[in-house]
């Protein structure tokens, strides 16, 4: 008689410089968009709780905002964030990207790795983007710095190689219970997904200036089952004038957009109906006060 397979379960973080792809990532594990993706770097700012549950596995990730040296309050909560997150976790996900060898900001991370107590896996995200003669040296250079238990190349776009990380992910968990019921993709509040998704939307259409002194509150958010339809309203918080008017767009046009967008991602998400209300109101220098930066979520 077979012997049955012992469950296993625990935390994993996925960390790695901003913009390598680990919301990808943890997006294309789940098979849902769960974390806020855009092309440019540091959109994740809190770290976001995702779960993947086998017949004989639960694997709790935990992506993290992008590691470098930070400059302000809002930098500095967002590498304390990623940094929190690799205490006392079954393992951690390094994530860098192929084609590009180790800079200054790895090193910083590879220096933070050096205390934790769990089995690390580097994950060269992007193979799609470079030859595969062009791996060979960078896995040699990165193998050289930093005792990885495994390197496994993936592309989080494609899906190429993510069965093999799987595999190697689960092989590094401890036998443990389901922590959380089997359909569940996170533990995250609706309200904060519903924030996090309007501010990709931010990211996504305005420019270039204006994504990083933007915050998201969700102040209200009403169910009505009879009607299969939740009632939203959120405020757009901006740090001058000149970023609330880019946000509003001429007639109101880029908010419209920005709240179409938004209320489609988060119809798929809740699976009902939406109504969304969207402001927009400047609180000068949020990103410097540490009050209102708490009051945003940003503790």
């Amino acid at each position: 008689m077979e012997k049955e397979k012992p469950f296993r379960s625990g935390f994993i973080s996925i960390i790695g410089r901003p913009n390598v792809g680990k919301s990808t990532l943890l997006n294309a594990f789940l098979g849902e968009k769960l974390s806020i993706v855009s092309p440019k770097p540091q959109t994740t700012r809190n770290v976001v709780r995702g779960i993947k549950t086998g017949e004989d596995y639960q694997i709790i990730f935990l992506d993290t905002p992008g590691m470098h040296r930070a400059k302000g309050m809002l930098n500095e909560f967002m590498v304390s964030e990623a940094l929190n997150a690799i205490k006392d976790t079954d393992g951690v996900l390094y994530m860098v990207e192929a084609g590009s060898p180790p800079v200054a900001d790895d090193r910083f991370i590879m220096g933070h790795l050096k205390v934790v107590n769990c089995p690390v896996i580097l994950a060269i995200n992007k193979i799609d983007l470079v030859k595969k003669h062009e791996l060979l040296p960078l896995i040699k250079e990165y193998s050289e710095l930093f005792p990885f238990k495994e390197i496994v190349p993936v592309s989080a776009l494609t899906g190429d190689g993510l069965d093999e990380l799987l595999r190697v992910l689960k092989g590094i968990l401890p036998e443990g219970p389901m922590y959380f019921p089997e359909d569940l993709l996170t533990d995250q509040p609706e309200r904060f997904i519903v924030s996090e998704v309007i501010r990709e939307k931010v990211f996504l259409f305005t420019r270039e200036e204006i994504p990083y002194s933007v915050a998201v509150h969700v102040e209200s958010f009403k169910e009505d089952k009879d009607r299969n339809l939740v009632v939203i309203g959120a405020v757009i918080t901006v740090e001058r004038p000149s970023q609330k008017a880019i946000i509003i767009g001429k007639g109101g046009s880029m908010l419209k957009k920005i709240g179409t967008a938004a209320r489609e991602d988060i119809e798929r998400f809740l699976g009902c109906r939406v109504y969304l209300e969207l402001f927009v109101r400047v609180e000068k220098n949020w990103t410097k006060n540490r009050r209102l930066l708490k009051e945003f979520g940003y503790r």
